[in-house]
């Protein structure tokens, strides 16, 4: 599975779901709060910014927003909401691509440094967010927790979400550290539909230490946007990391 293709035409097409989901308000309402806050008075630089899903929403509250994005498609999705004068896209490898100025915040959402299957990747990632911000600017990831207390001897998938007409589930490869996510949509026919995704899961000690040989310190860590306590119980979490003012 292919980053490129899985993130084609036809993914774009069905990735906005306005109001439910990741574009709930309860969801998208403190992320866009969290970040817009964090940004302050300078512009921030999203990685993989998909179509807009928080971008769109960051820029009108005032924050300049640029992204880098891998999917032409997503791109195309995100014109019908906002144009290349009012959010900047580069199209790249969110590991390696460059976008022009400097910006004091750079951001993650929604799992997707994981898309990156090496840990070198990984670790270019953050180099790359560092390359980008000014000094005591800041790279914010959301991320979630990998579930392998759930995985009992044998096993190797979890369910992590049922309801009526969608099933979700990841299946672990704990040699290499990657997770396939499944995601089952069906109604009352006998058809149902299948999109699958790969991923490199990173725990949270991980991911600071990759923080650190990009330069970065660990400012904070929530369990989600609106700042409840990270736990060990936490299924997710917001990391905030910031590059020092003189470097």
């Amino acid at each position: 599975m292919q980053q490129g293709k899985i993130w084609g035409a036809e993914t774009a097409q069905r990735y906005d779901t306005p109001g439910s989901g990741m574009f709930a308000a309860e969801v998208l309402g403190p992320t866009v709060d969290r970040l817009a806050r964090l940004a302050g008075e300078g512009a921030a630089l999203e990685f993989a910014i998909g179509t807009g899903r928080v971008a769109v929403p960051l820029a009108g509250r005032g924050v300049p927003v640029t992204g880098i994005e891998l999917s032409p498609a997503m791109v195309a999705r995100l014109r019908t909401k906002a144009d290349e004068a009012v959010i900047p896209v580069v199209i790249g490898d969110m590991a390696t691509t460059a976008a022009p100025g400097e910006y004091t915040l750079v951001y993650l959402v929604y799992n997707t440094i994981s898309n990156l299957l090496t840990q070198a990747e990984q670790v270019e990632c953050f180099r790359n967010a560092a390359r980008h911000l000014a000094p005591g600017g800041r790279f914010v990831v959301e991320l979630w927790v990998p579930e392998l207390r759930r995985l009992p001897p044998g096993r190797t998938a979890t369910v992590w979400q049922s309801e009526p007409g969608y099933i979700g589930l990841d299946t672990y490869d704990v040699l290499r550290q990657h997770v396939v996510s499944h995601h089952f949509r069906f109604d009352e026919t006998e058809q149902a539909e299948l999109f699958r995704s790969p991923h490199r899961y990173i725990w949270p000690a991980e991911l600071d230490l990759m923080a650190q040989l990009a330069g970065f310190e660990l400012e904070a860590r929530h369990a989600d946007w609106s700042g409840a306590e990270f736990t060990a119980e936490s299924r997710s979490h917001v990391s905030v990391y910031r590059i020092p003012s003189a470097r």
